[in-house]
């Protein structure tokens, strides 16, 4: 992933037979289907991989229960089937998920649902036992010869208060299902864009840099870090931008030709608390409820906090989404109502975080009525220029299958044939996934010298990529950095391997410091110190990125520097507890 090398190589050679841009889940999907192809594609995202929405996910796999309602059927099979193809290809992230569904009434919800699937209906409303039922029995009707986690079952209230007595007092069934959750999505994204450009010598890819037409209709790469700008000659482009879709149409065609525009997106917000109680009171166990206007909201534990979700409104500009006071308020609100012992402090909302779903353009009052599946669309160019391929819509859960139908329509435009298929075929800290952990960690310990802890810490943020890090941290020496769990070297690792270009980067995308609370700011600092050594900053540079993150996370995230600095001591006295105890 040498930046250099790929600028030089554009200069050279400017003609590609694809551009991709867009660089969240669906694009680097399309860019690695291509790629697997032997298609000379070059993929562009203007800021980091799976920066935008791709990081805001509820970090479900899922099959989409309350889709069906609105009859999307083929979605959720298509949902489903990829859910289980992710259990298998990439076993290192994507775990299955015990998901209980409390339920207040039995026939609630009947009559509308049925006219609501008949389109009569726009109203949400809540879903009774009957409802719930039919939907779990389709479910497991859907994935019936797959069979890879249990079939749905029902308790009754008195069996269910006796699992979860913190649940609304108020109920009176609830029912389990088994979906999935992804522990690390954007280090699936980046192991999809290794796959990529591992596999051929024609595909590149960067980060920070966008595209657009020039007024004599030549197309302009422009390096966000240089501000350098090359001409490109792409036959083909691909818009996998998400909800940016219309934005950068508007960039690519001549003000006369922009089409209507494609895209309607939604922000979904959601915190990460830290509540001790709370997240042992789930047992492991999502808790899929209805708030009480009828909207959908999640509660799991996720890597030892407890992500809570979400809400549905609508937006018109992606690039300043943030998860606001009023939709914390309505989530707190959500959660009282489901459980209403359980208090949540402020001081006890580690990270808060809010994305664009990048759905259709859609005139519908109620957001949940916008049809959540995807499809490619191609506007000719009328000036000669080359045609793009808009990808509109789109679930995290449907990637491959996303990028597999975009990848399919290139080719034919290119007039090629697809050569490899990527159903079965399992990336980054997924191959070679071992049946037996205990023995693959001790061998790694022996092979490397690490501790056989140190190794199953690493085991569990990459999976059987841990191999090729702990080498690397073994072959120099190394010092562990005031987050008990990372070292100097891991972290070199992953700068220079992984494109990492400002702090964010690495303290939100590569690994899970952040979004955990884990992050403080004497951690923050040291892979600062890092950072601008492998970049070869100078002290100005460096302040001005420590500025830089301090903000962002503030303003996107909720975390101010008051917080990160508390943290520190924090994070001493644990140090210090663990020392004493060992």
């Amino acid at each position: 992933m040498n930046r250099k090398e790929t600028l030089d190589g554009l200069r050279k050679s400017p003609k590609v037979d694809v551009c991709v841009l867009g660089g969240g889940i669906n694009g680097l999907s399309v860019f690695r289907e291509l790629a697997l192809q032997g298609v000379n594609v070059l993929l562009v995202e203007q800021a980091d991989y799976c920066s935008g929405a791709s990081a805001a996910l509820s970090r479900m796999v899922h099959g989409g229960l309350r889709y069906l309602e609105n009859g999307e059927f083929s979605l959720v099979q298509e949902s489903l089937v990829e859910r289980d193809r992710l259990l298998r290809n990439a076993p290192h992230y994507v775990a299955p998920l015990a998901t209980t569904v409390p339920i207040f009434d039995v026939f609630s919800g009947l009559a509308n649902g049925i006219v609501r699937f008949l389109g009569l209906s726009r109203r949400p409303s809540r879903r009774g036992a009957v409802v719930i039922k039919a939907g779990l029995s389709i479910y497991d009707f859907l994935t019936r010869k797959r069979a890879l986690m249990p079939r749905h079952h029902f308790r009754g209230r008195r069996s269910t208060l006796a699992k979860w007595p913190a649940l609304n007092p108020a109920i009176r069934n609830s029912a389990t299902y088994y979906d999935a959750w992804v522990s690390h999505p954007e280090r699936i994204g980046m192991e999809l864009l290794v796959d990529g450009l591992t596999s051929s010598a024609n595909a590149a890819a960067l980060n920070y840099a966008t595209v657009e037409q020039n007024s004599g209709g030549e197309f302009l790469l422009r390096d966000g870090l240089s501000g350098e700008t090359l001409t490109i000659k792409p036959a083909l482009i691909i818009n996998a931008t998400g909800g940016w879709i219309d934005i950068a149409n508007g960039a690519l065609f001549p003000e006369k030709a922009r089409p209507a525009p494609l895209m309607g997106g939604t922000k979904g917000s959601h915190l990460i608390v830290d509540n001790v109680g709370l997240r042992d009171m789930l047992n492991g166990h999502m808790i899929y409820y209805e708030n009480e206007d009828g909207r959908i909201c999640i509660l799991f534990p996720y890597l030892g906090k407890v992500l809570v979700g979400s809400t549905d409104i609508r937006v018109d500009d992606p690039g300043t989404v943030r998860c606001e006071a009023e939709e914390r308020d309505y989530i707190l609100q959500s959660l009282a109502f489901v459980l209403p012992g359980v208090v949540i402090r402020p001081e006890e909302i580690v990270f808060q975080f809010a994305g664009v779903r990048p759905l259709p353009a859609s005139k519908d009052s109620f957001t949940g009525r916008i049809p959540r599946d995807h499809f490619c669309t191609v506007i000719e160019s009328s000036d000669g220029g080359p045609p793009v391929l808009c990808m509109i819509g789109g679930k995290w859960t449907t990637f491959r299958s996303f990028g597999e139908l975009a990848a399919d329509m290139a080719l034919e435009r290119l007039g090629r044939k697809r050569r490899l298929d990527t159903a079965e075929r399992t990336f980054g800290g997924g191959r070679d996934f071992p049946d037996d952990r205990g023995d693959w960690l001790r061998r790694l310990a022996a092979t490397t010298g690490l501790a056989e802890d140190r190794a199953a810490a690493l085991f569990g943020r990459y999976g059987t990529d841990a191999a090729e890090v702990a080498r690397f941290i073994a072959a120099a020496p190394d010092r562990m950095l005031p987050h008990a769990g990372y070292s100097a070297r891991e972290l070199i690792f992953l700068i220079r391997g992984e494109a990492v270009e400002h702090l964010d980067d690495i303290l939100l995308r590569r690994t899970t410091l952040a979004i955990t609370g884990e992050l403080s700011l004497e951690m923050a600092d040291a892979v600062l110190e890092i950072l601008a050594a492998e970049k070869g900053w100078p002290p100005q540079r460096a302040a001005e990125e420590r500025t830089r993150f301090l903000t962002l996370i503030r303003e996107r995230h909720g975390v101010c520097e008051e917080t990160l600095s508390a943290r520190n001591e924090q994070r001493s006295e644990v140090c210090e507890t663990t020392a004493k105890s060992g």
